[in-house]
């Protein structure tokens, strides 16, 4: 028998909900919203992403599965992927950009002393980017190649506490260099950039 709260819970007990709650009223996240609020769409969405769930349909699976437990985990509902696919479509975007702003600011601040092998005193970070292929018939904007379609994820890296400080979502074809105009940089931070193989720092 399940005997108090599990691991996810206690982790997401962590996280700031009236960062959150401020940045749902903002927007207006859960204004004539009947089934999802913003709060557990998060949760579901910080769980499948902390268990690999690769679709709409995996995530509900697994959340199936976990029957009485799911309560426990914090998350009240089953969601199927239908509602999960709505709210993710519905709602708007800049209210879990903006908490996640809000969790980056508490991050940089817990690791602002940390020691990461290099003698600096002043933050560092290293942008780099990833590439995503898509169908091409699906995302057509997506531009890549003749015949194929991706996104790019160019993620800007806080080197003390190896986390995103920054990431912008491009179709394929857009290099890591277009991405410098729209960074904000930070007065006497280092910077380094690899381009064809080549390392620089700024």
């Amino acid at each position: 028998m399940h005997e108090g709260r599990t691991v996810f819970a206690q982790l997401m007990d962590w996280l700031p909900k009236y960062e959150l709650a401020k940045c749902v009223k903002r927007y207006r996240g859960d204004f004539h919203v009947r089934a999802m609020s913003c709060h557990e769409q998060f949760l579901i969405l910080a769980f499948a992403q902390l268990t690999y769930r690769e679709s709409l349909r995996d995530i509900e699976t697994c959340l199936r599965a976990l029957g009485t437990k799911l309560y426990h985990s914090g998350i009240k509902s089953r969601a199927s992927r239908s509602t999960l696919a709505d709210a993710n479509e519905k709602r708007d975007w800049r209210i879990f950009s903006d908490f996640a702003h809000v969790l980056i600011s508490q991050a940089a601040d817990l690791y602002a002393g940390e020691d990461f092998g290099v003698e600096l005193t002043e933050a560092s970070y290293a942008l780099d980017s990833t590439t995503i292929d898509l169908c091409l018939s699906l995302f057509p904007w997506a531009t890549f190649r003749r015949a194929k379609a991706a996104v790019k994820l160019h993620t800007l890296l806080a080197l003390r506490g190896n986390f995103p400080a920054v990431v912008i979502v491009t179709p394929g074809s857009v290099h890591d260099v277009n991405i410098l105009d729209e960074l904000c940089f930070d007065p006497g931070s280092f910077y380094i950039i690899e381009r064809n193989g080549v390392v620089f720092v700024h």
